[in-house]
């Protein structure tokens, strides 16, 4: 049995021992403002737990327009200029973006064009340059880079209409280029989520592919086809359970765990290799392929 004088030494060596941190240093804290769409919310949905399981801290705020690029959030700044009691000035928060760009320091501030422009230049021009100098203005302090956004599933009912792109390649060799240009033009970084979908859904083991036996003309509740790995919701039935819808948009749980694992890496400088977060029904084998993919990604960029 201790004694009490050395329990109480051994209580004090204890408290003098050094906090704990993470593998790759001290703990760090990050202040993002991400100004986007759906797709930015869902590329930062798992991104704090991601955080949190590393030991470190994230302060974000998201000032969100669904369907936005640049022109739909600088008509918003508008609008509150002109009156500041608008709510079309404002956003979800109740906050307009000048009052969002000055309630932080914030570190780190995210902007993206709009996924069914992503892939045309000349949309994002002159949009997201005043964008980029209205948040320069009213946040100088802040680091503005751009969120690269990705392609659409490949079996995504848009490849298959007489809308520009034809295919999910044609889509992501635009919206690649596209996001290097205008960074390259703004002289700012971009957090590749773009280049890591991509990366993965064309991966020959782990990449998505398509169910060529599954009939949409005939399906009946609840049967869905094999979407094993897709980074993107896919096919499922509407509540009422009558009619079968595809969302080949936006991100699954799958491509929002990637997604975070992308700006986990670009913002903290850390590897998300080895992360001990891992969102339910995302295979463990799986969730090792995306934190590799991301990391290799994210390194090839920078």
């Amino acid at each position: 049995m201790l004694t009490r004088r050395f329990a109480a030494l051994l209580l004090l060596g204890l408290a003098l021992l050094p906090p704990v941190v993470t593998a790759q240093g001290q703990p760090k804290t990050v202040r993002l403002l991400t100004v986007g769409n759906s797709f930015s919310e869902n590329a930062t949905k798992y991104l704090d737990k991601i955080v949190g399981a590393d030991g470190n801290k994230l302060i974000h705020h998201r000032c969100v327009i669904g369907g936005s690029g640049p022109d739909q959030h600088l008509a918003k700044v508008a609008a509150h200029e002109k009156n500041p009691t608008d709510k079309a000035g404002l956003y979800g928060t109740g906050k307009s973006l000048k009052q969002e760009l000055a309630a932080e320091k914030w570190d780190v501030i995210t902007v993206q064009q709009a996924s069914i422009r992503s892939h045309d230049a000349s949309t994002y021009r002159p949009g997201m340059r005043e964008l980029y100098a209205f948040i320069k203005k009213h946040a100088p302090a802040s680091e503005v880079v751009i969120h690269q956004t990705w392609a659409y599933r490949v079996d995504d009912p848009r490849f298959s209409g007489r809308a520009e792109p034809k295919t999910q390649k044609a889509m992501y060799d635009g919206l690649s280029d596209a996001y290097r240009t205008i960074a390259k033009e703004l002289g700012v970084h971009y957090i590749p989520v773009g280049d890591a979908f991509y990366a993965a859904d064309t991966d020959p083991n782990w990449g998505y592919k398509p169910d060529a036996m599954f009939d949409v003309k005939t399906a009946t509740h609840p049967t869905l086809p094999e979407q094993k790995h897709s980074l993107h919701i896919g096919w499922r039935w509407e509540n009422d359970k009558s009619a079968l819808k595809m969302d080949g948009h936006h991100a699954s749980p799958a491509g929002e765990y990637l997604g975070g694992l992308v700006f986990y890496e670009f913002l903290y400088g850390r590897s998300a290799v080895g992360n001990t977060f891992r969102p339910s029904g995302v295979g463990e084998e799986f969730a090792r392929f995306l934190q590799d993919t991301a990391h290799k990604v994210v390194e090839r960029v920078n």
